[in-house]
């Protein structure tokens, strides 16, 4: 049978290329379309891990929900026992501090209100590869009195790397403090609102403008964002009991599940499009070839061949072309992928940012094997019903057409 199947294949050229061409035209749009969504999904999830979340963050549970207007009372009073355990975990690469404010920013003539992180500069600066410095530079340890600020809020307050401000906010106690910085960055991340209004500066000034020597997190970086899940199950057993509960980075960044969810129902619909252009075209040309070979069954079945086995044969010959078209347009679709991301693909900024980056292909098991199977399957739903029709038409009806 399928030796027959393949040299009748072979036979009919024409109508093989043509079906060949509709299946490798589908099945490449799957694999470049859905490397240039993960594509997407990865840049954007490693741009947000490596400029603001990390991968975990581990807090005194109810920050999250409840610790934005008052992160005074949610402080994590002894956090270097707490920084020892964790970083003592196999895959951590490294665990840093952030305490959070909100306060003032004065620059001599105007003043805005800002929303600001206390970190271990040195530690960020490894875990902020994400971050965009357009002036200036990262905070390091020696900057004691050292701030960046978002490149919103350097605009609106006319601040460049050397210039003086002043920053102002209440203590734990309620009490007003301030102290005077020195800009020696502004920095850009993927949130646009965010960069309207954020300011970085020392842990240890943080901690003296708010009286307090805690953090509100610990952050948590790991050597592959792979290890999250099974990372963070880790750290919740460890830590159950103790007052304390993690985040990953998913549940951090709202933006970016929905950002995911979007792109899959897009991705979703693109696949039903192709998958209906490709069965449409296949359906076209098995049609057309089965309608012109119809003699030729009726004289297989005049020879004392059952009509199921010219169906299965109409079968087999599509499933052979199903398999070929489906194998190159992989082959085709992988070395399309590797060629434009060799060069990329520049980018406008996305939604609420204003930072472009170049796309490129990923080669990705699980959409290569998605895009190999609808180029099957909707060749051998195309061969269905005309193969059905060929079965029940009446031998000495199929003969005529030999006439």
């Amino acid at each position: 049978m399928w030796k027959l199947a393949l040299r009748n294949v072979l036979r009919h050229k024409a109508r093989t290329g043509m079906t060949l061409l509709a299946i490798i035209a589908g099945v490449v749009g799957l694999i470049l379309s859905g490397g240039f969504v993960q594509d997407i999904f990865t840049q954007l999830g490693e741009a947000l891990i490596h400029s603001q979340s990390g991968h975990i963050q581990l807090s005194r549970t109810g920050y999250f929900e409840h610790g934005a207007r008052s992160p005074e009372k949610y402080l994590i009073a002894q956090p270097e026992p707490i920084r020892r355990e964790i970083s003592a975990i196999k895959g951590v690469e490294d665990v840093m501090g952030r305490i959070y404010f909100a306060g003032l920013l004065n620059n001599g003539r105007s003043d805005l209100p800002i929303v600001g992180e206390g970190v271990e500069a040195s530690r960020e600066a490894r875990l902020g590869s994400g971050m965009v410095i357009s002036a200036g530079r990262m905070l390091e340890d020696k900057d004691t009195q050292g701030m960046m600020v978002g490149y919103g809020l350097a605009h609106a307050l006319k601040l460049k790397p050397g210039d003086w401000a002043t920053l102002v906010m209440n203590t734990a106690d309620g009490a007003l403090n301030s102290l005077d910085f020195q800009v020696v960055g502004v920095f850009q991340t993927l949130a646009k609102d965010y960069d309207a209004r954020a300011v970085r500066i020392p842990l240890s000034a943080a901690q003296y403008l708010l009286a307090t020597h805690g953090v509100n997190t610990l952050v948590v970086s790991l050597k592959h964002t792979r290890d999250t899940a099974p990372i963070t199950a880790v750290l919740s057993r460890k830590f159950a009991g103790t007052g304390l509960e993690t985040k990953t980075w998913l549940e951090l960044n709202d933006f970016y599940a929905k950002t995911v969810k979007m792109y899959d129902v897009q991705f979703g619909v693109l696949r039903i499009i192709i998958l209906l252009m490709v069965l449409l075209s296949v359906i076209n040309s098995v049609n057309m070839s089965v309608y012109e070979r119809v003699g030729e069954f009726g004289t297989m079945m005049a020879l004392g061949n059952r009509s199921s086995k010219v169906f299965a044969l109409i079968i087999t010959e599509n499933t052979i072309i199903g398999l070929a078209g489906a194998t190159l347009g992989v082959v085709l679709g992988i070395v399309l992928a590797l060629i434009i991301s060799a060069i990329g693909i520049p980018m406008p900024p996305p939604p609420n940012a204003d930072l472009s980056y170049t796309a490129h292909i990923r080669v990705v098991p699980s959409v290569v094997a998605g895009a190999f199977a609808v180029g099957l399957i909707a060749t051998f739903i195309a061969a269905f019903l005309p193969a059905a029709r060929v079965h029940r038409i009446p031998v000495v009806d199929a003969l005529r057409q030999n006439v």
